[in-house]
């Protein structure tokens, strides 16, 4: 049954559709000035976003959008492991297009978006936990970018999932790079919580 065009459940779906589109269009541009070891990640993140905001949209695709957006997203998967040859670091990347693989494939060829269906639990669990530490953590490194260093616990863990190419220190997470600006972050830790907030509907 199609939302309202003014419920709060449609309205909440435009706003992460709208978030969505303005993270990968940035990730877009970004990608056309970037140097050639950074254009891919720069281009996985803008495919990231618009297909997250393609997947978004309250009114549907149609039966041809899940298919697409499968295919579009398993090319992406393999695009982000041609990538881990830089480095683990790229991991997320990886994750993240596996993780709207999935969702597309949840969502079948009916008429409704991956986010209005219902997946493996487990598989829908871990990928939970793994966008609520990456929220988390890139949340406080971007509070705590220009006020100096995180506390001893949390910039323990940040150490820690940087190592592993999952959290705010690697280099496809919300603070990767000694370079990367703060509007990088806050577009990469938007589409983390975008994607949080598509899994915990289904």
């Amino acid at each position: 049954m199609p939302l309202s065009p003014f419920s709060a459940s449609a309205v909440c779906a435009w706003l992460l559709v709208l978030l969505c589109a303005v993270s990968g269009t940035y990730c877009l541009l970004r990608a056309r000035r970037a140097g050639r070891r950074a254009r891919g990640g720069a281009g996985g993140e803008a495919v990231m976003g618009l297909g997250m905001a393609a997947m978004a949209v309250p009114v549907g695709t149609g039966s041809w959008g899940p298919p697409v957006l499968l295919a579009v997203f398993c090319a992406a998967s393999l695009h982000a492991l041609w990538l881990l040859r830089d480095g683990v670091h790229h991991a997320h990347h990886l994750v993240g297009s596996l993780t709207m693989a999935y969702m597309a494939l949840a969502a079948g060829g009916g008429p409704e978006h991956g986010h209005g269906r219902a997946g493996l639990p487990w598989v829908t669990g871990a990928l939970l936990v793994y966008y609520a530490g990456y929220v988390l953590l890139g949340g406080a490194r971007l509070v705590t970018a220009a006020g100096g260093p995180l506390p001893v616990a949390a910039g323990s863990a940040a150490r820690a999932a940087a190592g592993a190419g999952i959290g705010p220190g690697a280099g496809s997470g919300p603070g990767a790079g000694s370079g990367v600006d703060d509007l990088t972050r806050a577009c990469r830790l938007a589409m983390g919580t975008g994607m949080l907030a598509m899994l915990m509907t289904m």
